[in-house]
């Protein structure tokens, strides 16, 4: 095979892929170069300041791994600092609405980031590249400018949801970002227009020169900590200095034959997982692709893994989490059998709020087979940039439970749950399928039905991608609006809720590369302004 490729949902970062595998890189040397353009040419959705999970499958090498990166709370964090503060969760489970949203907006929303890392551990592993030459094409987009896209005006222009702070003032939370992104009379720049971010330029250039160290304990990370401390955040320089990645074998079950490879804990794979073994027990095919019946059963499972979600999933690290019964198919068989009897599945939330999430993806198949995909995030971004560093910092502490004794509650050191996963099916131990998607709560649902529309429905990945999606993380079904009202109304007459949504794209934004017997198909979410790009490799 010669043929590589790359799928993205910025067409800057899927270039700078491209040209990497055009010039004889690896599939790690084009994901972490495409991962820095991200960074820069969609800052709200993904930085070096933020978190994630890539798996990386090297058949020559015969290796498997994942690199686990989540943002971890700051030492000076504690379990009950936010008990009192609690007004709602978030409808979907992304997050928790706080009186003065300080888990939301600003200084102490920030947890120890872990991109940076990740992405330089990932080349001085597995890459083939040097480090310096991996950041240049980041470098370059943010000293020469990059367009605003459809795609990142509208999140600034409609990103905001019920309960959560606007899109607008998280923006120009910071000198920087007012800057940057406002006009002198305050409205944001258009698309079309340049966004040129100095800052971020020369803060790339000292990290590709001096390496992630810089950043967790050198001079950019003494910045950091001085900022931190005198805003009153949370992120000291001891945070900076502890911070580790986690590197593990995928989580695996199969489905329909097949082999699914995925992230553990506190990632959304087991998610998925625990949805497709469950899924196995019934004929979705003869149901009818977004059927009345077919949207009700997946629905049902949707809840099931959610609930279970909430009460087991966190930071292994802090909770014992029961993967081997949560992922066996014995227990799958029973929660099938429990919906197949009609019994409704239930998720709690604590007065509901409504919220709309961000993170982006990048997927990549090499010549000689090896595989990369890759999810990570700012979570919310928190709006915070330090003055001189240019990017903005995540906001994941919006997503710890304020309340103590709970799963997903607060502590020093510790990851909270997230649904992005990163998936790679094999068939007959060869890689089938290489996905994964932005989407904050629906990642698991949209990567799921992805699949199941290639395995079950045999949908070219183009087509998986971008079929109409819905969705069931609470009591409630939200669906997008190419849904047929036909497949709604029965359900409607079983007294279920379903919300249609005014858009046509949504729930996660899916990406994903089949190998297919005549090459390599790409899928990139038509809701999103990214592409997949095919290369011959040298």
């Amino acid at each position: 095979m010669t043929e590589s490729m790359i799928v993205a949902p910025q067409p800057e970062a899927a270039e700078a892929g491209a040209r990497v595998l055009r010039e004889g890189g690896n599939a790690i040397d084009a994901a972490m170069a495409a991962a820095l353009v991200q960074g820069v040419v969609d800052p709200q959705m993904t930085g070096i300041a933020g978190f994630g999970n890539c798996q990386i499958y090297l058949p020559e090498k015969n290796i498997h791994t994942c690199i686990d990166f989540h943002g971890k709370t700051p030492l000076r964090a504690t379990e009950t600092m936010w008990e009192d503060r609690l007004i709602g969760e978030t409808r979907d489970g992304f997050g928790y609405v706080l009186r003065d949203h300080i888990n939301d907006l600003g200084y102490q929303s920030i947890t120890t980031p872990g991109s940076l890392m990740a992405y330089a551990q990932a080349i001085e592993n597995y890459g083939s590249w040097d480090w310096q030459d991996i950041c240049a094409d980041a470098i370059q987009y943010a000293r020469k400018g990059f367009i605003i896209r459809p795609r990142v005006h509208s999140w600034w222009t409609s990103g905001a949801s019920l309960g959560r702070v606007p899109v607008a003032q998280r923006l120009g939370f910071s000198s920087t970002g007012r800057s940057l992104y406002f006009e002198p009379d305050g409205s944001f720049k258009a698309i079309g227009q340049k966004i040129i971010n100095k800052d971020m330029a020369n803060t790339l250039e000292r990290i590709a020169r001096h390496g992630p160290d810089i950043f967790y304990r050198g001079e950019i990370a003494e910045q950091i900590a001085s900022d931190m401390a005198e805003q009153g955040g949370l992120l000291s320089l001891q945070d900076l200095q502890r911070y580790n990645t986690t590197e593990y074998q995928p989580l695996q079950s199969s489905y329909r034959g097949m082999d699914i490879a995925t992230n553990r804990p506190p990632g959304g794979g087991m998610m998925l997982l625990q949805m497709m073994n469950t899924l196995e027990n019934f004929d979705l095919k003869g149901m009818g692709h977004n059927s009345s019946h077919y949207i009700q059963t997946v629905c049902e499972v949707m809840k099931a893994a959610t609930a279970d979600k909430e009460a087991h999933i966190g930071d292994p690290a802090f909770v014992d989490v029961p993967i081997d019964r949560l992922i066996s198919k014995h227990y799958a068989t029973s929660l099938a059998d429990r919906i197949k009897s009609g019994e409704r599945m239930h998720v709690e939330r604590f007065n509901p709020q409504k919220e709309s999430p961000d993170t982006t993806h990048v997927a990549v198949i090499d010549a000689k087979g090896n595989c990369v995909t890759m999810t990570h995030s700012l979570g919310m971004p928190s709006g915070v940039i330090t003055p001189g560093l240019g990017f903005m910092y995540n906001g994941c502490m919006g997503v710890f439970d304020p309340r103590p004794g709970r799963t997903g509650s607060v502590a020093p050191g510790k990851s909270r749950f997230s649904s992005l996963c990163p998936t790679i099916v094999f068939n007959h131990d060869k890689p089938r399928i290489v996905l994964g998607a932005p989407g904050g709560t629906q990642i698991a649902m949209g990567v799921l039905q992805a699949l199941l529309n290639v395995i079950d429905f045999g949908m070219s990945m183009s087509d998986a991608v971008a079929a109409p999606r819905f969705s069931s993380t609470s009591n409630l079904i939200d669906i997008m609006n190419r849904i047929p009202q036909y497949s709604v109304e029965p359900l409607l007459k079983q007294g279920y809720e379903v919300i249609r949504s005014p858009l046509s794209f949504g729930i996660a934004g899916v990406h994903g590369i089949e190998l297919t017997d005549t090459g390599l198909k790409g899928g990139a979410d038509p809701g999103m302004d990214g592409m997949a790009l095919s290369v011959i490799q040298p």
